[in-house]
């Protein structure tokens, strides 16, 4: 890390999981951390494995008690991100409670249920996929997208009022360019997400902020049962069964002074 310390971050959705791994990685890096989050089971399907949706339902003070018994700093705060108000007021409670923000990890997922231009077949787990509906997009670009670009658009603007020199910005995809079968709209959620991301990587690399995308494998945030596992054996596009430790150590690895000429880059783990 650079010299100016303690650094301050956002992880969003990180009551358990990816996100909740990163704030516990942060912390130990002595990195103070904001953990927001949104409790919510995700869909009634009953091949949703039900260990991933008590996850979702966890309370991020789990997460700060961690970190505070370890010695770190941090604050939860459960607030929706569909909520256009909500980064402004994450931000607002991060300075005063832990300093300013020069860390931020757009992890949140809107994600509730696969959708398909082949509704009513089987995703890789076995769930099965509902039609493409403006509900569905609007809740899951909310979140993915312009949440994400709400919270990038806040680190800047505040980052660029206090004529700093260190920051970074990292997302959370999936899916790709090529489309995510079987969940559409969440792929193209991410697609969008990647791009405000390249973006801010164009504008505010010469003000000395990185960004980028992490690309995890298949991690295991409660969600993966004995189909997943079956088509991660045998698919030629996935290698591991990650845990959400293993996306964390590459997420804090990117905020590292190591890591400060890596920016616009997708971050692939297989």
């Amino acid at each position: 890390m650079n010299e100016r310390v303690p650094h301050v971050a956002i992880v969003t959705g990180a009551n358990h999981g990816i996100g909740a791994a990163t704030a516990e990685r942060f912390a130990a890096d002595g990195i103070a951390v904001l953990v927001a989050y949104l409790r919510g089971r995700v869909t009634s399907d009953a091949a949703t494995p039900e260990r991933y949706q008590q996850n979702r339902m966890r309370s991020g003070d789990e997460v700060v008690g961690r970190i505070v018994a370890a010695g770190g700093r941090a604050i939860a705060i459960e607030a929706d991100l569909l909520d256009a108000a909500t980064p402004a007021m994450l931000f607002d409670r991060a300075e005063a409670e832990l300093g300013p923000v020069d860390i931020l990890v757009n992890n949140a997922t809107g994600w509730t249920e696969g959708d398909s231009f082949l509704a009513g077949g089987l995703d890789p787990a076995g769930r099965t996929t509902t039609e493409v509906t403006a509900a569905l997009f609007d809740r899951t670009f909310g979140v993915d997208a312009r949440a994400g670009a709400l919270m990038i658009a806040e680190f800047a603007r505040r980052y660029l009022a206090r004529g700093c020199g260190w920051g970074r910005i990292i997302g959370l995809t999936s899916g790709g360019s090529d489309g995510f079968s079987s969940e559409v709209t969440y792929g193209a959620a991410k697609q969008a997400l990647e791009n405000y991301t390249m973006s801010a990587a164009a504008e505010l690399g010469r003000r000395g902020v990185t960004a980028n995308i992490v690309y995890p494998p298949i991690t295991d945030s409660g969600w993966v049962n004995d189909a997943v596992r079956e088509f991660a054996a045998t698919s030629s596009d996935h290698i591991h069964v990650a845990n959400p430790s293993d996306v964390a150590a590459v997420i804090a690895w990117l905020c590292t002074d190591d890591a400060r000429m890596v920016t616009g880059n997708v971050v692939r783990m297989r």
